[in-house]
Protein backbone atom coordinates (compact mmCIF):
# COMPACT_ATOMS: atom_id res chain seq x y z
CA UNK A 1 0.00 0.00 0.00
CA UNK A 2 0.97 3.84 -0.73
CA UNK A 3 0.34 6.94 -0.41
CA UNK A 4 -1.38 7.29 -3.90
CA UNK A 5 -3.86 4.08 -3.17
CA UNK A 6 -7.26 5.64 -3.12
CA UNK A 7 -8.79 5.61 0.86
CA UNK A 8 -12.65 4.40 -0.53
CA UNK A 9 -11.97 0.85 -0.83
CA UNK A 10 -9.75 0.42 2.02
CA UNK A 11 -11.10 -1.01 5.49
CA UNK A 12 -12.71 1.03 7.42
CA UNK A 13 -9.74 0.94 10.39
CA UNK A 14 -7.59 2.32 7.94
CA UNK A 15 -9.50 5.11 6.81
CA UNK A 16 -9.94 5.86 10.64
CA UNK A 17 -6.51 5.96 11.34
CA UNK A 18 -5.66 8.16 8.28
CA UNK A 19 -8.40 10.62 9.18
CA UNK A 20 -6.89 10.57 12.90
CA UNK A 21 -3.31 11.32 11.20
CA UNK A 22 -4.65 13.67 9.26
CA UNK A 23 -6.41 15.81 12.11
CA UNK A 24 -3.26 15.52 14.30
CA UNK A 25 -0.93 17.23 10.83
CA UNK A 26 -3.30 20.43 10.51
CA UNK A 27 -1.67 21.66 14.32
CA UNK A 28 -6.07 21.54 14.99
CA UNK A 29 -6.85 23.72 18.15
CA UNK A 30 -10.03 21.75 18.85
CA UNK A 31 -9.95 17.83 17.99
CA UNK A 32 -13.04 16.09 18.17
CA UNK A 33 -12.32 12.36 18.34
CA UNK A 34 -15.46 10.16 18.51
CA UNK A 35 -14.43 6.41 18.57
CA UNK A 36 -10.80 7.01 17.67
CA UNK A 37 -9.54 3.39 19.58
CA UNK A 38 -12.52 1.31 17.74
CA UNK A 39 -9.84 0.04 15.45
CA UNK A 40 -6.58 -0.32 17.63
CA UNK A 41 -4.66 -2.56 19.44
CA UNK A 42 -4.16 -1.80 23.35
CA UNK A 43 -0.49 -0.42 22.48
CA UNK A 44 -1.53 1.60 19.81
CA UNK A 45 -4.69 3.15 22.31
CA UNK A 46 -2.10 3.93 24.50
CA UNK A 47 -0.11 5.51 22.13
CA UNK A 48 -3.21 7.92 21.14
CA UNK A 49 -3.68 8.78 24.66
CA UNK A 50 -0.67 9.68 25.05
CA UNK A 51 -1.07 11.88 21.77
CA UNK A 52 -3.76 13.52 23.48
CA UNK A 53 -2.33 14.51 26.65
CA UNK A 54 0.67 15.71 24.89
CA UNK A 55 -2.13 17.88 22.90
CA UNK A 56 -3.91 18.73 26.03
CA UNK A 57 -0.56 20.24 27.46
CA UNK A 58 -0.46 22.42 24.83
CA UNK A 59 -2.93 24.06 25.00
CA UNK A 60 -5.48 21.94 22.33
CA UNK A 61 -9.02 21.26 23.43
CA UNK A 62 -9.98 17.92 22.98
CA UNK A 63 -13.86 16.02 22.96
CA UNK A 64 -13.29 12.70 23.33
CA UNK A 65 -16.52 10.59 22.36
CA UNK A 66 -16.37 6.69 23.26
CA UNK A 67 -18.58 4.41 24.36
CA UNK A 68 -15.93 2.73 26.67
CA UNK A 69 -16.06 3.74 30.26
CA UNK A 70 -12.74 2.55 30.82
CA UNK A 71 -10.98 4.79 28.17
CA UNK A 72 -12.91 8.10 29.40
CA UNK A 73 -11.91 7.39 33.02
CA UNK A 74 -8.54 7.14 31.86
CA UNK A 75 -8.33 10.28 29.34
CA UNK A 76 -11.06 12.95 30.53
CA UNK A 77 -10.90 15.73 32.95
CA UNK A 78 -14.48 16.13 32.52
CA UNK A 79 -16.58 13.32 31.98
CA UNK A 80 -20.70 14.65 30.28
CA UNK A 81 -23.01 11.86 29.99
CA UNK A 82 -25.83 12.07 27.40
CA UNK A 83 -28.81 10.07 26.89
CA UNK A 84 -31.71 10.34 24.52
CA UNK A 85 -30.32 13.47 23.24
CA UNK A 86 -30.30 15.44 26.44
CA UNK A 87 -27.00 15.91 28.98
CA UNK A 88 -27.90 14.20 31.83
CA UNK A 89 -24.67 15.30 34.03
CA UNK A 90 -21.02 16.19 33.96
CA UNK A 91 -19.13 15.16 36.75
CA UNK A 92 -14.89 14.91 37.42
CA UNK A 93 -13.46 11.40 36.25
CA UNK A 94 -12.34 11.11 40.50
CA UNK A 95 -15.22 11.25 41.55
CA UNK A 96 -17.29 8.87 39.82
CA UNK A 97 -16.65 5.24 38.14
CA UNK A 98 -17.84 3.10 35.87
CA UNK A 99 -21.07 1.44 37.46
CA UNK A 100 -22.10 5.16 37.70
CA UNK A 101 -21.56 6.26 34.29
CA UNK A 102 -23.38 3.25 32.58
CA UNK A 103 -26.33 3.84 35.39
CA UNK A 104 -26.14 7.46 34.01
CA UNK A 105 -26.02 6.74 30.49
CA UNK A 106 -28.88 4.39 30.68
CA UNK A 107 -31.12 5.39 33.27
CA UNK A 108 -31.10 2.27 35.37
CA UNK A 109 -27.90 -0.34 37.05
CA UNK A 110 -26.45 -1.80 34.62
CA UNK A 111 -24.48 -5.03 35.46
CA UNK A 112 -20.84 -4.25 33.45
CA UNK A 113 -19.17 -8.19 34.28
CA UNK A 114 -20.92 -10.74 31.61
CA UNK A 115 -22.11 -13.84 34.11
CA UNK A 116 -20.90 -16.76 32.37
CA UNK A 117 -20.00 -20.33 33.90
CA UNK A 118 -17.34 -22.80 32.80
CA UNK A 119 -19.02 -25.20 30.50
CA UNK A 120 -18.22 -28.26 28.84
CA UNK A 121 -17.57 -28.16 24.60
CA UNK A 122 -19.01 -30.92 22.93
CA UNK A 123 -18.62 -32.32 19.04
CA UNK A 124 -16.85 -29.83 16.48
CA UNK A 125 -19.91 -28.18 14.78
CA UNK A 126 -17.72 -25.80 12.30
CA UNK A 127 -14.60 -26.68 10.72
CA UNK A 128 -12.61 -24.24 8.67
CA UNK A 129 -9.87 -25.71 6.87
CA UNK A 130 -7.01 -23.87 4.57
CA UNK A 131 -9.72 -20.86 3.78
CA UNK A 132 -8.25 -18.39 1.48
CA UNK A 133 -10.77 -15.69 0.45
CA UNK A 134 -9.90 -12.35 -2.05
CA UNK A 135 -11.67 -8.64 -0.96
CA UNK A 136 -13.64 -6.76 -3.76
CA UNK A 137 -10.11 -5.18 -4.40
CA UNK A 138 -9.23 -8.75 -5.50
CA UNK A 139 -6.32 -8.91 -2.95
CA UNK A 140 -6.33 -12.16 -0.91
CA UNK A 141 -7.30 -10.86 2.83
CA UNK A 142 -7.17 -14.13 4.38
CA UNK A 143 -4.95 -16.86 3.70
CA UNK A 144 -5.11 -20.62 4.41
CA UNK A 145 -6.96 -19.98 7.75
CA UNK A 146 -8.16 -23.17 10.11
CA UNK A 147 -9.99 -23.62 13.07
CA UNK A 148 -12.46 -25.02 14.75
CA UNK A 149 -16.09 -24.18 16.85
CA UNK A 150 -17.45 -26.92 19.27
CA UNK A 151 -20.99 -26.70 20.76
CA UNK A 152 -21.21 -25.39 23.79
CA UNK A 153 -18.31 -22.91 23.36
CA UNK A 154 -17.38 -19.13 22.30
CA UNK A 155 -14.56 -18.74 19.96
CA UNK A 156 -13.51 -15.24 19.95
CA UNK A 157 -11.66 -13.88 16.61
CA UNK A 158 -9.39 -11.39 17.83
CA UNK A 159 -7.61 -8.45 15.65
CA UNK A 160 -7.30 -4.97 14.61
CA UNK A 161 -9.86 -4.40 11.68
CA UNK A 162 -8.94 -4.75 8.34
CA UNK A 163 -6.86 -7.82 8.97
CA UNK A 164 -9.45 -10.19 7.39
CA UNK A 165 -11.76 -10.56 9.28
CA UNK A 166 -15.07 -8.69 7.31
CA UNK A 167 -13.88 -11.36 4.41
CA UNK A 168 -13.21 -14.68 6.68
CA UNK A 169 -16.98 -13.43 7.93
CA UNK A 170 -18.41 -13.26 4.61
CA UNK A 171 -16.94 -16.33 2.82
CA UNK A 172 -18.62 -18.34 5.67
CA UNK A 173 -21.91 -16.87 5.72
CA UNK A 174 -22.29 -16.91 2.02
CA UNK A 175 -22.17 -13.78 1.25
CA UNK A 176 -18.77 -14.00 -0.52
CA UNK A 177 -16.60 -16.97 -2.09
CA UNK A 178 -13.64 -18.12 -0.77
CA UNK A 179 -10.98 -19.20 -3.43
CA UNK A 180 -9.44 -22.17 -1.88
CA UNK A 181 -10.18 -24.00 1.23
CA UNK A 182 -13.01 -26.38 2.76
CA UNK A 183 -16.27 -25.23 5.21
CA UNK A 184 -18.26 -27.65 7.05
CA UNK A 185 -20.90 -27.37 9.39
CA UNK A 186 -22.25 -30.44 11.57
CA UNK A 187 -20.15 -32.87 9.44
CA UNK A 188 -21.85 -30.78 5.45
CA UNK A 189 -19.70 -29.47 3.38
CA UNK A 190 -20.88 -26.04 2.45
CA UNK A 191 -17.95 -24.18 1.40
CA UNK A 192 -18.85 -21.55 -1.51
CA UNK A 193 -22.81 -22.24 -0.86
CA UNK A 194 -25.52 -19.78 -0.75
CA UNK A 195 -27.11 -17.48 2.04
CA UNK A 196 -29.93 -19.42 2.51
CA UNK A 197 -28.82 -23.01 1.75
CA UNK A 198 -26.22 -22.50 4.97
CA UNK A 199 -29.27 -20.37 7.27
CA UNK A 200 -31.12 -23.70 6.24
CA UNK A 201 -27.99 -26.00 7.81
CA UNK A 202 -28.49 -24.62 10.98
CA UNK A 203 -26.94 -20.81 10.73
CA UNK A 204 -27.57 -17.54 12.75
CA UNK A 205 -25.66 -14.70 11.62
CA UNK A 206 -25.58 -11.52 13.43
CA UNK A 207 -23.92 -9.07 10.47
CA UNK A 208 -21.12 -6.52 10.60
CA UNK A 209 -23.50 -3.90 9.16
CA UNK A 210 -27.00 -4.42 10.48
CA UNK A 211 -28.25 -1.60 8.12
CA UNK A 212 -26.64 -3.41 4.97
CA UNK A 213 -26.78 -6.84 5.58
CA UNK A 214 -29.10 -7.51 8.56
CA UNK A 215 -32.12 -5.43 7.88
CA UNK A 216 -34.33 -4.62 5.01
CA UNK A 217 -35.16 -1.20 6.58
CA UNK A 218 -38.07 0.03 5.29
CA UNK A 219 -39.74 -3.17 6.00
CA UNK A 220 -41.40 -3.53 9.22
CA UNK A 221 -40.24 -5.10 12.30
CA UNK A 222 -42.43 -8.34 11.95
CA UNK A 223 -41.64 -8.83 8.56
CA UNK A 224 -38.25 -8.12 9.39
CA UNK A 225 -37.88 -10.96 12.18
CA UNK A 226 -39.21 -13.72 9.69
CA UNK A 227 -36.31 -12.94 7.19
CA UNK A 228 -35.02 -15.83 7.54
CA UNK A 229 -37.94 -18.20 7.09
CA UNK A 230 -40.42 -15.80 5.78
CA UNK A 231 -41.52 -18.63 2.70
CA UNK A 232 -41.72 -21.48 5.00
CA UNK A 233 -44.80 -22.48 7.39
CA UNK A 234 -46.14 -21.38 9.38
CA UNK A 235 -45.46 -17.41 7.69
CA UNK A 236 -46.38 -18.46 3.95
CA UNK A 237 -49.06 -20.93 2.51
CA UNK A 238 -49.14 -22.35 -0.46
CA UNK A 239 -46.33 -19.18 -1.79
CA UNK A 240 -48.88 -16.54 0.45
CA UNK A 241 -47.47 -14.66 2.68
CA UNK A 242 -49.85 -15.07 6.09
CA UNK A 243 -50.08 -11.92 8.03
CA UNK A 244 -51.23 -13.05 11.22
CA UNK A 245 -48.27 -15.57 11.99
CA UNK A 246 -45.73 -12.74 11.20
CA UNK A 247 -47.69 -10.56 13.71
CA UNK A 248 -47.98 -13.41 16.39
CA UNK A 249 -43.99 -14.13 15.91
CA UNK A 250 -43.28 -10.66 16.18
CA UNK A 251 -45.13 -9.85 19.42
CA UNK A 252 -43.36 -12.60 20.97
CA UNK A 253 -39.92 -11.96 20.00
CA UNK A 254 -40.35 -8.18 20.91
CA UNK A 255 -41.64 -9.18 24.51
CA UNK A 256 -39.29 -11.85 24.89
CA UNK A 257 -36.09 -9.76 23.60
CA UNK A 258 -36.74 -6.99 24.87
CA UNK A 259 -37.18 -4.84 21.54
CA UNK A 260 -38.69 -1.22 22.28
CA UNK A 261 -41.02 -0.40 19.21
CA UNK A 262 -44.53 1.05 19.84
CA UNK A 263 -45.59 -1.50 17.59
CA UNK A 264 -44.35 -4.82 14.94
CA UNK A 265 -45.61 -2.47 11.82
CA UNK A 266 -43.09 0.25 12.43
CA UNK A 267 -40.48 0.39 9.97
CA UNK A 268 -37.06 -1.22 11.22
CA UNK A 269 -35.08 1.82 9.84
CA UNK A 270 -37.43 4.24 12.36
CA UNK A 271 -35.43 2.18 15.31
CA UNK A 272 -32.81 3.06 17.30
CA UNK A 273 -29.70 0.89 16.85
CA UNK A 274 -30.00 -1.07 19.88
CA UNK A 275 -33.09 -1.94 18.79
CA UNK A 276 -32.53 -2.55 15.48
CA UNK A 277 -29.56 -5.26 16.64
CA UNK A 278 -32.16 -6.78 19.31
CA UNK A 279 -34.39 -7.18 16.14
CA UNK A 280 -31.85 -9.42 14.48
CA UNK A 281 -30.47 -11.21 17.52
CA UNK A 282 -34.17 -11.93 18.08
CA UNK A 283 -34.86 -13.49 14.39
CA UNK A 284 -31.15 -14.96 14.44
CA UNK A 285 -31.21 -16.69 17.61
CA UNK A 286 -34.94 -17.41 18.20
CA UNK A 287 -35.24 -19.88 15.04
CA UNK A 288 -35.02 -23.61 16.26
CA UNK A 289 -32.80 -25.28 14.64
CA UNK A 290 -29.67 -22.56 14.46
CA UNK A 291 -26.02 -25.17 15.66
CA UNK A 292 -23.86 -22.52 14.92
CA UNK A 293 -23.75 -18.67 15.76
CA UNK A 294 -21.32 -16.11 13.60
CA UNK A 295 -21.65 -12.44 15.46
CA UNK A 296 -19.71 -9.88 13.83
CA UNK A 297 -19.07 -6.98 15.57
CA UNK A 298 -22.43 -7.74 17.57
CA UNK A 299 -22.23 -4.61 20.03
CA UNK A 300 -20.82 -1.72 18.00
CA UNK A 301 -22.22 1.33 18.23
CA UNK A 302 -24.45 0.29 21.67
CA UNK A 303 -24.91 1.84 24.55
CA UNK A 304 -24.16 -0.20 27.62
CA UNK A 305 -27.52 -1.05 28.08
CA UNK A 306 -28.25 -2.99 24.84
CA UNK A 307 -24.52 -4.49 25.01
CA UNK A 308 -25.38 -6.41 28.30
CA UNK A 309 -28.52 -7.71 27.11
CA UNK A 310 -27.05 -8.74 24.13
CA UNK A 311 -23.90 -10.48 26.26
CA UNK A 312 -26.56 -12.17 28.06
CA UNK A 313 -28.25 -13.76 24.84
CA UNK A 314 -24.92 -15.01 23.07
CA UNK A 315 -24.10 -17.05 26.51
CA UNK A 316 -27.39 -18.13 26.75
CA UNK A 317 -26.88 -19.84 23.16
CA UNK A 318 -23.26 -21.06 24.06
CA UNK A 319 -25.45 -22.85 27.40
CA UNK A 320 -28.03 -24.60 25.09
CA UNK A 321 -24.93 -26.38 23.41
CA UNK A 322 -24.65 -23.51 20.34
CA UNK A 323 -21.45 -23.13 18.51
CA UNK A 324 -20.43 -19.39 18.64
CA UNK A 325 -18.01 -17.74 16.26
CA UNK A 326 -17.22 -13.90 18.01
CA UNK A 327 -15.71 -11.58 16.11
CA UNK A 328 -14.61 -7.96 17.39
CA UNK A 329 -12.72 -5.36 17.38
CA UNK A 330 -13.66 -4.41 21.19
CA UNK A 331 -10.97 -6.76 23.12
CA UNK A 332 -12.51 -6.56 26.72
CA UNK A 333 -15.76 -8.06 24.75
CA UNK A 334 -13.18 -11.07 23.47
CA UNK A 335 -12.07 -11.86 26.41
CA UNK A 336 -15.27 -11.70 28.68
CA UNK A 337 -17.23 -13.79 26.17
CA UNK A 338 -14.89 -16.29 24.63
CA UNK A 339 -13.89 -19.63 26.06
CA UNK A 340 -10.80 -19.59 22.96
CA UNK A 341 -9.35 -16.43 21.45
CA UNK A 342 -7.50 -17.16 17.78
CA UNK A 343 -5.69 -13.93 17.28
CA UNK A 344 -5.80 -12.82 13.19
CA UNK A 345 -3.31 -10.66 11.77
CA UNK A 346 -2.74 -10.10 7.87
CA UNK A 347 -5.29 -12.62 6.71
CA UNK A 348 -3.83 -15.59 9.05
CA UNK A 349 -4.20 -17.12 12.49
CA UNK A 350 -1.48 -16.26 14.23
CA UNK A 351 -2.20 -17.64 17.56
CA UNK A 352 -4.86 -19.30 19.68
CA UNK A 353 -5.16 -19.63 23.38
CA UNK A 354 -7.50 -20.78 26.06
CA UNK A 355 -9.20 -16.94 26.88
CA UNK A 356 -7.94 -17.69 30.88
CA UNK A 357 -4.32 -18.30 29.74
CA UNK A 358 -4.02 -14.66 28.21
CA UNK A 359 -3.70 -11.24 28.81
CA UNK A 360 -4.65 -8.11 26.94
CA UNK A 361 -1.08 -7.06 26.65
CA UNK A 362 -0.11 -10.55 24.93
CA UNK A 363 -3.33 -10.75 22.28
CA UNK A 364 -2.41 -6.57 21.81
CA UNK A 365 1.14 -7.91 20.59
CA UNK A 366 -0.61 -10.59 18.55
CA UNK A 367 -2.91 -8.20 16.62
CA UNK A 368 -0.17 -5.70 16.32
CA UNK A 369 2.09 -8.71 14.49
CA UNK A 370 4.40 -9.06 17.55
CA UNK A 371 6.31 -11.89 18.23
CA UNK A 372 3.80 -13.57 15.38
CA UNK A 373 6.91 -16.60 15.38
CA UNK A 374 5.75 -17.95 18.94
CA UNK A 375 2.27 -17.56 18.83
CA UNK A 376 1.48 -20.58 16.53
Amino acid sequence: MSTRTPLGPLPVGIQQRVEIVKTLYRNAEIVILDEPTAVLTPQEAEDLFRIMRDLTARGVSIIFITHKLKEVLAVADRITVMRAGRVINTVNPAETDSAQLANMMVGRQVILTVDKEDHEAATEILKVEGLSVRDQRDLETVHNVSFTVRGGEVLGIAGVQGNGQTELSEALTGLRSPTAGKVTIDGKDLTGKRPRVITEAGLGHIPEDRQRHGLVLSYSVADNMALCDYYRAPFSSRGVIQPKALDENARKLISAFDVRTPSPFVNAGKLSGGNQQKVIVARELSRGNVKLVIANQPTRGLDVGSIEYIHSEIIKMRDRGVAVLLISAELDEIMALSDRIAVMYRGQIVAVVEAKKTTREQLGLWMAGAHVETAQ
